[in-house]
């Protein structure tokens, strides 16, 4: 690869670093938490982009950059007010200017005119600034000036030659905090010329008053040599506002005399100035270090690294954990001599080997803020459309998960937020009525649980129309005019293709697709989605993914010539039921009582049309799982064969997809075995009840 497009290809990955940096604070500043450092964030993120964008030539793009920096400028200055209006700029500048980054990256050029509503906006803001005093101005120009002569001296020769430059040195502990360090600072004063650095200890506390996060350290730098104010200025740019600073110039024969003290008391120092206009983008928030050069080591080292290399990586250590397992599987057969102690052996190297797949999975996680971060615009976008007030609320924007999962996840949300101010989300005037505020919510959140990661989406909305969806149904011949649904199935008629309850059609909704998309997509991801929906009181899209689509924990179990494979984190306890706690409720069920309670109990094997199965749930084991959908569920099996971690193989992806089954493995004897997928069951559990079988392909638990 060309050296100057690997350079650009790290531009823009930090560019979508920036990006993300510059739109948390513009939406923390729409919130009203405008404080300084969030700011100059937000300045910085856009100085960055532009700088970068300078040197590979995107004019167009450091063109915005410029005219979005000099209204940001304004308002860090508090030149400019940063109320409603003008965050609201701020915000449409900011969607903006990611355009011209996706732009220069695919090396197609914006659309003539993109930006111009825009730049203008940006312009009178700055207009606005500069022009200032413009009334006072005007009042001028009828007044007789008359010319006036001037004589100006030659600066060069009355001007004193400068021979260098003695600094006044005091960080703040906010330098430290910012992952800033002096040192960096004085190896770049160093290239200037000859540097002496002398050292101020006199504000060092004894051991037992000192504080780690704290500043204590000053310094007197001198500098020798012709180097300009300008250059003196650009080393200390980046901490400019964690420090206190004094640049004094030193004539060519100096007589030097002590400098005085700074403007600052230093015991009052606190690191709260606001950070340098160009400090780097990346912040660690509440972050507290040691100071001087311990805050190096504070500071976490990264690396970017291809994720087909970091995929190869996790298929090996797949492999080995699949050849571990055959090999203790070959060692137990055998019974041959000395075969405990290679036993123990396997046993650690299967730790290891545990251990090893845990860091290495870690590796392809990140959070799911990459991701969330890219609704803020959309629902901008959607409210401006449709004449609604939206307010988008974000929780667990740190939660982590398999960056497969992260990149797959764009798709359905956008749909699902799309779907959600369009048909859930009620006009002001209507929300009124309803006795709601004007602004509606729509909030998105992450969490892990149980071994799954949990993404949740809900309004405070109208609700789901259950006899307006049932008729659309009808309609479109969905479903028979006479089908008895109930509440969850008619809810989930709007996964199928082609239905929508839009009246007409628009370039928002209205062509029945986008919640299909989300439920295909959920599935590929070995994911379901729940809807739970209240009328008049809004919707609540629950979707359940794995946290990676390379490994499980896993129960192995028997179903008569076949073995299978039970995720861990479905399983609640297994049991041998006794005759009497089997419970027939029709002629195709049956129920399993356990502790004063009833459980619904599914025949795996005759479900899955397994020969040989066990038909009697005594002489067998009996799991109980909890599914998404329908509660708590026991599952019946010929027998519990082990524990152990499986990788995950494609089923979808070499075969088809069948319901009730989420993916194979390989077994340690070579076997292969399918895993099963507890809400896919229960899925192809009901359709085997006679129930139409479009509509319950429809419903809200999928493998």
């Amino acid at each position: 690869m060309d050296p100057m497009e690997s350079i650009k290809q790290t531009y823009f990955q930090e560019c979508e670093e920036l990006l993300l940096a510059m739109e948390e604070g513009l939406i923390a500043m729409e919130g009203g938490e405008a404080d300084s450092e969030v700011i100059n964030a937000v300045f910085r993120a856009v100085h960055s982009i532009k700088g970068g964008g300078g040197a590979f030539g995107f004019e167009s793009l450091v063109s915005f950059a410029h005219h979005f920096e000099t209204v940001l400028d304004h308002v860090r200055s508090g030149k400019l007010d940063h109320d409603a209006p003008v965050v609201k700029v701020l915000l449409r500048a900011g969607d903006i200017l990611a355009d011209h980054v996706s732009a220069a990256r695919s090396g197609q050029p914006l659309t003539e005119g993109h930006d111009r509503d825009v730049m203008e906006e940006l312009a009178a803001l700055a207009d606005d600034e500069t022009s200032g005093g413009g009334e006072a101005s005007a009042d001028f120009d009828d007044l007789d000036f008359t010319p006036m002569q001037i004589e100006i001296a030659d600066e060069e020769a009355t001007a004193p030659a400068i021979s260098g430059w003695r600094i006044r040195f005091v960080p703040h502990a906010s330098l430290y905090a910012n992952a800033n360090e002096p040192l960096l600072i004085v190896r770049e004063l160093q290239s200037l010329g000859d540097v002496d650095v002398e050292v101020d200890l006199s504000r060092l506390p004894s051991l037992a008053e000192l504080d780690p996060a704290n500043a204590y350290f000053a310094w007197t730098i001198t500098v020798q040599g012709g180097a300009t104010r300008e250059v003196i200025d650009e080393a200390f740019e980046f901490v400019a506002g964690d420090c206190d600073l004094e640049i004094e110039a030193l004539a060519a024969a100096p007589d030097i005399e002590p400098l005085p003290e700074p403007a600052v008391e230093l015991s009052e120092v606190d690191g709260s100035s606001a950070p340098a206009p160009n400090a780097p983008a990346i912040q660690t928030a509440e972050r507290k270090g040691p100071p001087a050069v311990e805050a190096i080591a504070a500071v976490k080292q990264t690396i970017r690294v291809d994720l087909d290399k970091v995929d190869r990586l996790v298929n090996l250590v797949g492999e080995l954990v699949i050849t571990q397992a055959m090999l203790a599987q070959r060692v137990f057969e055998a019974e041959v001599q000395g075969a405990a102690a290679v036993g123990s052996g396997l046993v650690e190297l299967e730790h290891l080997l545990r251990d090893l797949q845990e860091s290495v999975m870690a590796i392809r996680t990140q959070p799911v803020k990459s991701v969330f971060q890219r609704m803020p615009r959309l629902v901008r976008e959607l409210a401006a459309q449709t004449n609604k007030q939206v307010r988008l609320v974000l929780e667990g924007e740190a939660t982590e998960v398999d960056k497969t999962v992260i990149d797959r996840l764009g798709e359905p949300l956008t749909h699902m937020i799309r779907n959600a101010i369009d048909h859930g989300l009620e006009t002001p005037d209507e929300r009124r009525q309803a006795g709601k505020p004007d602004e509606g919510t729509v909030t998105l959140s992450a969490d892990h649980r149980g071994g799954r990661i949990v993404i949740e989406l809900s309004d405070d909305g109208r609700g789901i129309n259950r006899e307006r969806v049932k008729e659309k149904a009808v309609e479109k011949g969905l479903i028979p005019p006479n089908a008895m649904l109930s509440d969850e199935e008619v809810d989930n008629l709007i996964f199928l293709p082609g239905f929508s309850t839009a009246s007409e059609v628009s370039n928002i909704s209205g062509r029945g697709v986008g919640m299909d998309v989300v439920r295909r997509n959920i599935v590929e991801l070995g994911g379901r989605i729940v809807i739970a929906s209240t009328p008049k009181r809004g919707s609540r899209f629950t979707m359940t993914l794995p946290l990676t689509l390379a490994v499980l924990d896993g129960m192995v179990v028997g179903v008569g010539d076949q073995t299978f494979v039970l995720p861990l984190t479905h399983i609640v306890e297994s049991l041998q039921p006794r005759k009497e706690d089997i419970r027939p409720f029709s002629s195709e069920r049956s129920l399993l009582h356990i502790r004063n309670s009833y459980v619904p109990l599914v025949r795996t094997g005759e479900l899955l049309g397994v020969k040989g199965a066990q038909s009697d749930p005594s002489k067998g084991v009996v799991i109980l799982v909890e599914s998404e959908g329908a509660g708590r569920l026991a599952l019946t099996v010929d027998a519990i064969l082990g524990q152990r971690q499986v990788v995950i193989k494609s089923f979808e992806g070499n075969y088809h997809r069948i319901e009730g089954i989420a993916a194979a493995t390989i077994l340690g004897d070579g076997r292969v075995a399918l895993i099963l997928d507890v809400d896919g069951l229960v899925t192809r559990c009901r359709v085997n009840l006679n129930h139409d079988q479009i509509t319950h392909q429809a419903t809200g638990t999928f493998g």
